[in-house]
Parts: structure tokens; C-alpha cells; sequence
């Protein structure tokens, strides 16, 4: 018998689900977070490019996102009444988020 061995490329091609990429706007939901996407379209009368936005709610397993990171989420099934999306990278760090850590980081060690 012939085994099929799928690369990744074919693991691509076969799987359908759509990913955006955007950037979160909250965290304030437990395995939670709030991805802002922009679109940029043309204006079917003006043709001058118009920029639109949607939010989305997307999974997130280990709370690992913080505010203003840019991220990949992926289609996924329903998870509840708005979740439909999973993170699945975070593509670059907020330097807010970097120095939001380092203050809760300082924070126990000045009331010691």
C-alpha cells in the first residue's frame, strides 16, 4: 500500500480556512481578545480608496496577546455567540505591552 504523506503547502491548498491579520484592541475577557481589522476598498462610485474596520473575537488558549500586538487569526468553528476566530501567531509585539510588563513586573517589588 502507498502511503500519502501531505506537505505543508498541500496541507494549505486543501485547507480552506480564511486568516486576517490585525491588531488587538482589548483583553479584558478571559481566553479572550478583540482583534481590529482594516480593509482598504474602492469606492464604487468615487474610486478613491476608503478604509474600513471590523472587530473580531478570537480564541485565545494561554492569554499570551496583549494590547497592540499585531496578530494572525484564524476561521475556526463557533467557540460561542461571537467567537468564531482563533489566534494562531502573534506576529509582532506592542512596545505598550512590553512596557506594561515591565511596570507589573516593578510593581511587587516597590510595596516590599
Amino acid at each position: 500500500m502507498s502511503e500519502q504523506v501531505m506537505t505543508n503547502e498541500q496541507l494549505a491548498a486543501t485547507d480552506r480556512r480564511n486568516e486576517k491579520v490585525g491588531h488587538v484592541v482589548s483583553t479584558k475577557m478571559q481566553k479572550t481578545i478583540v482583534v481590529e481589522v482594516e480593509m482598504r476598498k474602492a469606492h464604487p462610485k468615487y474610486k478613491r480608496t476608503v478604509r474600513l474596520t471590523k472587530k473580531f473575537y478570537a480564541h485565545d488558549e494561554k492569554n499570551t496577546a496583549r494590547v497592540g500586538d499585531m496578530v494572525r487569526i484564524r476561521e475556526t468553528r463557533p467557540l460561542s455567540k461571537l467567537k468564531r476566530w482563533q489566534l494562531q501567531e502573534i506576529l509582532r509585539r506592542s512596545t505598550l505591552a512590553q512596557v506594561q510588563a515591565a511596570e507589573a513586573a516593578a510593581a511587587p517589588e516597590l510595596t516590599t
